[in-house]
């Protein structure tokens, strides 16, 4: 009798230990963990991150973060980190997440436009991806890089086309780069290329005079008539005599890429500098900005007319009055003269 009773008790605390093991594996990984109020929460793992690194995102996105522990190391997930973007859905059990953050790395939309310098282009793209500023910056200038990919350092600017892309968070510097590079090239597509040879202009040259339509106006129903100006002074060799490019050249100069410039003076146009389009005839040697793929199709698509001169519209701001002649210039240039001056735009 007394073995029968120890027996059931035996079996009884069995039971009860069998119960509580599988309510502890149940709960561990099929009952929900989350503690945030939001729908969805994100977390980012680094490159080479440890688990530490990860659970200190996860502790305060969870419930009971030691229950997550105990089935992360169950499924070998604290020793198989993988780098990435991964979302967690309100009302996930710790199965769910790990298979989340173990599989299910997201795309990332990456977007970037008229950047002036790399630095400038570098900084953008580091708040988007994981790869630092600097280390982006030395894959984009690298000499080799550029020299077996047809760009020098006033060119290479030209490879990044403005637009929106699809990137993995933990991409790489020399992953964005390489990319960069692959696109600039589907972008440069037969049609493209056979336009700038009619043109007599090089892929890098297209790229420099788009860069010039840009900074003159931010209309784009006008950049193929200004496109069309340039286009009908290269071909009677006239200087292009573009403003902005006396703005870079004094920006280029200085080193100060932030200054705010309104306002050409004369005194600027006697500037030396290679890209000063009043002293030196010809397009500059490099960009002067990052065109969008609305300017660079307004050089290879421009406006065929009988105009040489434009000068800023003050009756349509944003525009510009376009010229034949320089007689007719000047009567529209002295019209935007006194504006200017009405204004106290001095620099």
């Amino acid at each position: 009798m007394y073995i029968k009773k120890l027996l059931w008790a035996v079996a009884l605390i069995g039971i009860v230990i069998f119960a509580y093991f599988a309510y502890f594996v149940y709960s561990t990984m099929f009952e929900p963990n989350t503690a945030f109020n939001n729908e969805e929460a994100y977390i980012y793992i680094s490159t080479n991150a440890d688990y530490i690194e990860v659970r200190s995102q996860l502790a305060p996105l969870l419930i009971n973060i030691e229950k997550f522990d105990a089935l992360a190391r169950q499924k070998k997930y604290v020793s198989n980190i993988k780098p990435g973007k991964y979302i967690i859905k309100k009302g996930m059990t710790n199965n769910d997440i790990i298979n989340s953050i173990r599989s299910k790395n997201l795309p990332i939309t990456v977007a970037f436009n008229n950047q002036e310098t790399f630095e400038d282009l570098a900084g953008r793209i580091a708040n988007q991806i994981e790869a630092d500023s600097l280390s982006l910056l030395n894959v984009m200038t690298s000499e080799e890089f550029l020299k077996t990919n047809g760009f020098n350092p006033m060119t290479a600017l030209g490879m990044y086309i403005p637009n929106t892309y699809e990137f993995f968070w933990n991409t790489s510097a020399k992953q964005f780069r390489d990319r960069m590079l692959k696109e600039y090239h589907r972008f440069w597509n037969e049609s493209r290329i056979s336009k700038a040879k009619a043109l007599n202009l090089s892929t890098n040259q297209v790229m420099t005079l788009a860069s010039i339509v840009q900074k003159e106006t931010a209309k784009v129903d006008e950049r193929p008539r200004v496109a069309g100006v340039y286009i009908n002074r290269i071909k009677v060799g006239m200087p292009l005599q573009a403003d902005p490019t006396v703005i870079y050249a004094i920006k280029e100069k200085s080193g100060d890429f932030n200054q705010t410039i309104k306002r050409v003076l004369y005194k600027d146009l006697e500037l030396d500098s290679p890209y000063n389009t009043y002293k030196y005839a010809g397009l500059p040697p490099g960009l002067i900005t990052m065109p969008d793929i609305s300017s660079i199709d307004a050089v290879l698509n421009y406006e065929k007319h009988d105009y040489y001169y434009f000068v800023a519209d003050v009756t349509n701001f944003g525009y510009h009055k376009f010229a034949k002649n320089l007689s007719q210039h000047n009567r529209n240039r002295e019209e935007y003269v006194r504006w200017i001056n009405q204004q106290g735009v001095n620099r």
